[in-house]
């Protein structure tokens, strides 16, 4: 009988760290909230494109209603992330801004999905309430947008660039108004592809600690 111990082989698959867990260097965990930005950017885009603003067609109406609604639910995946990588802080004020502006952009969804099944109705204050919060929601993401900037926990084009992406309405609004639709349907058609779309691109690309 044998009474030499021979040790147990060292296995490669056991995480050196205890309740770690190995992290891919290249991973890319915000790739599908990223996406769903660029998806909806690039859907509303096509259909202003298509039909400007203010069209009167049945057509229409459903494919703003359709594609707006995918472009919120991009911005709904933005937010989410921003939250994940604190993105506009670790604080209480920073998570309540973003609880805030995910609330905002519930009911602006909700009005949207209100139009698309042609429930809506302006002479109802509860109706003319609720189709506020899709400008207001925008304002929110603008204001958003600055915070990233100066927050500076975001690095290189990211850090600026949803800043690029957010000020939509804060170009694309006073164009219509000063220009008209003619000229406002092309602004605001290029300036989704050039920020929106492109800054999901950003964000799919982004590394687990934001950077």
């Amino acid at each position: 009988m044998s009474l030499t111990k021979t040790s147990a082989p060292a296995r490669s698959d056991v995480p050196t760290g205890a309740g770690q867990e190995p992290v891919a260097p290249n991973a890319r965990p915000y790739f599908l909230h990223g996406s769903m930005l660029t998806v909806g950017a690039l859907a509303w885009s096509s259909m202003i494109a298509v039909f400007g603003f203010n069209n009167e067609s049945t057509a229409y109406q459903y494919a703003h209603n359709a594609s707006a609604f995918l472009f919120q639910v991009g911005v709904l995946s933005l937010v989410r992330v921003l939250w994940r990588t604190k993105a506009i802080g670790a604080g209480k004020v920073a998570r309540t801004v973003l609880r805030i502006e995910t609330g905002a952009l519930a009911l602006a969804m909700a009005s949207t999905a209100s139009d698309f099944f042609g429930l809506t109705n302006l002479d109802n204050p509860a109706s003319l309430a609720l189709d506020m919060f899709w400008p207001i929601s925008m304002l929110g993401m603008f204001l958003i947008g600055i915070r990233i900037a100066v927050a500076g926990r975001w690095k290189g084009v990211s850090r600026f660039y949803p800043l690029v992406a957010e000020s939509w309405a804060v170009v694309t609004v006073p164009t219509l108004g000063i220009f008209g639709g003619g000229v406002a349907r092309w602004v605001g058609a290029a300036h989704l592809v050039i920020g929106y779309a492109v800054l999901g691109q950003i964000v799919a690309r982004k590394k687990a600690d934001g950077s």
